[in-house]
């Protein structure tokens, strides 16, 4: 079952949601505005508002009163991108030129920096000072999270620790606190607030885990990238670690840069593939998962409790 077919119940509400966003993007400046809504028309599975609402169904259901929330987390996630794009040097986003292909770096990073304004700007209209708090820690974090990725390019000697961290800020936590958020701002109990931050979190860290796997394992028509980008870009992921543990393919992992060859690259991949990494990695994901659903499970039972641990189930299967 794909992801649209499970959220079906808040197709209308997620309409709104996509509106807002459209909405909320328009600026006085021409080109501000296209850059804007040339990220928003990129698409995107708007993974982070369907978890907001998703959240809001244990507490007290208002879309009025959520979508705000919903929105400025995914102008957070959209400003990301566009900054990650400029670090990572990056011609395509889901198949179609980035911001910073079309029109630089300098209007990518203001672009960048004016969706993440927005998302604060928006959130003002939300009478909660704990979230408020929350989502200005996040932000933070997020920001650690880009220069942690800058530092690590091409650092072959990080642990798998330096690697949960990261992508910890980099997605897991955006996730966790869209649950936390989503609840928060349906007057849900802190209980259930603190338990859906947790399944947040362990989903996300599933969710990116994948992600790096299918960066070997994808075609680039599914990708909309070539295979490998991540590692032609220094990104040292979850399969690569693991790979490394053998030390004749760690040799040819670390000879790899941001000029090395197709040829040489689809070598390193296929050997990669070979190693067993995939297979851990998988491992590593699935444990995550198996985590969320233990937290679901404590969770009062709802149709939005079953439609995360559909979800759940779906990141585990995702194929690209």
């Amino acid at each position: 079952m794909k992801l649209k077919m499970m959220t079906s119940f808040l197709n209308s509400d997620l309409t709104l949601i996509e509106n807002t966003l459209e909405e909320t993007i328009q600026a006085e400046s021409l080109l501000l505005r296209k850059a804007s809504l040339h990220t928003l028309q990129a698409g995107g599975k708007r993974i982070r508002p369907v978890f907001v609402l998703l959240a809001a169904k244990f507490g007290n259901y208002d879309i009025q009163a959520i979508k705000n929330v919903a929105v400025s987390l995914e102008l957070i996630h959209m400003a990301s991108l566009v900054h990650d794009d400029v670090i990572d040097d990056a011609e395509l986003r889901r198949g179609k030129p980035t911001i910073k292909s079309k029109w630089g770096n300098r209007i990518a990073m203001y672009t960048g920096d004016y969706i993440l304004a927005l998302s604060l700007e928006l959130m003002t209209s939300i009478d909660k000072p704990k979230a408020h708090k929350i989502l200005a820690n996040t932000i933070v974090e997020v920001c650690v999270g880009e220069i942690q990725q800058i530092r690590d390019k091409y650092r072959f000697d990080q642990t798998m620790r330096d690697y949960f961290r990261r992508i910890k800020r980099k997605t897991a936590l955006l996730i966790a606190v869209s649950c936390q958020l989503g609840a928060i701002a349906a007057d849900g109990s802190e209980e259930i607030s603190r338990k859906l931050y947790l399944f947040g979190y362990y989903v996300g860290m599933s969710y990116q885990i994948i992600d790096d796997i299918l960066d070997f394992t994808s075609s680039e028509k599914e990708l909309g990238k070539p295979a490998g980008s991540d590692l032609l870009q220094g990104n040292i992921t979850a399969p690569v670690l693991y790979a490394m543990a053998d030390p004749l393919v760690k040799e040819m992992i670390v000879k790899v840069n941001e000029h090395t060859c197709r040829e040489s690259l689809d070598e390193v991949i296929a050997a990669i593939k070979k190693s067993g990494a995939i297979e851990k990695s998988r491992e590593l994901s699935d444990r995550y998962l198996e985590k969320a659903l233990a937290i679901l499970d404590e969770l009062p039972q709802n149709r939005a409790k079953k439609t995360l641990k559909d979800i759940t189930n779906f990141i585990g299967k995702r194929k690209f």
